[in-house]
């Protein structure tokens, strides 16, 4: 039987820790890749046309969609009320969780103007890390924090901090206080009608 020398066994650890896994991905890469490609997307003068308008939204969801995982979001936001769900509405929430985001987000995006995103620090701590940005332009910055967990083997964004305030936890206090003052099927119906009562952090 082979031994295997501590020295070995100390190369491999650090090898697995600084990408999550070993052939993974660092957190980071993931995050810069995945904003390199919507900053490449949003400044295509090929798609910024009129008639491109719905194309690019569509490939702008995909991108994002490989990695940020928005079942686990939807079910953070959601928090205790979860538990209580059946897995046909965990997929129905998430999905509606999904189209929202898009909904508030996207736009944003898809104002884009030249600013600068610096990347600042990153943190790991078992299967959970943050990847702390700047976006930077000449009138102002903005702390951009993104937690990730590694999850199939891939780093995915599951929160966004902006300024402080978490994207997950805005919904969350928003979510609940629907469902306390109404019921479940209200938030669902307020989803479904992506009522401008849900606002964005």
């Amino acid at each position: 039987m082979k031994t295997i020398s501590v020295g070995a066994v100390f190369a491999l650890g650090v090898l697995c820790w600084s990408g999550g896994v070993l052939g993974v991905d660092s957190p980071t890469v993931v995050v810069r890749g995945t904003i390199d490609e919507v900053i490449r997307l949003v400044s295509d003068e090929g798609l910024k046309t009129p008639d491109q308008a719905t194309h690019r939204r569509h490939l702008l969801e995909e991108i994002i969609g490989q990695h940020f995982d928005f079942e686990e979001m939807a079910k953070r936001s959601l928090a205790a009320h979860w538990r209580n769900r059946s897995e046909a509405e965990h997929q129905e929430f998430a999905t509606l969780f999904q189209s929202l985001l898009s909904k508030t987000y996207a736009g944003k995006i898809e104002n884009y103007s030249g600013e600068t995103v610096q990347y600042l620090k990153e943190r790991l701590k078992d299967a959970f890390a943050e990847v702390q940005t700047a976006i930077v332009s000449n009138k102002t910055e903005i702390s951009l924090d993104y937690r990730l967990l590694l999850k199939d083997g891939d780093w995915r964004v599951y929160d966004v901090v902006v300024d402080g305030v978490s994207l997950v936890k805005n919904y969350r206090v928003q979510f609940d206080r629907i469902i306390r003052d109404s019921s479940y099927e209200e938030l669902v119906k307020t989803l479904r009608d992506k009522s401008g009562d849900i606002t964005a952090p």
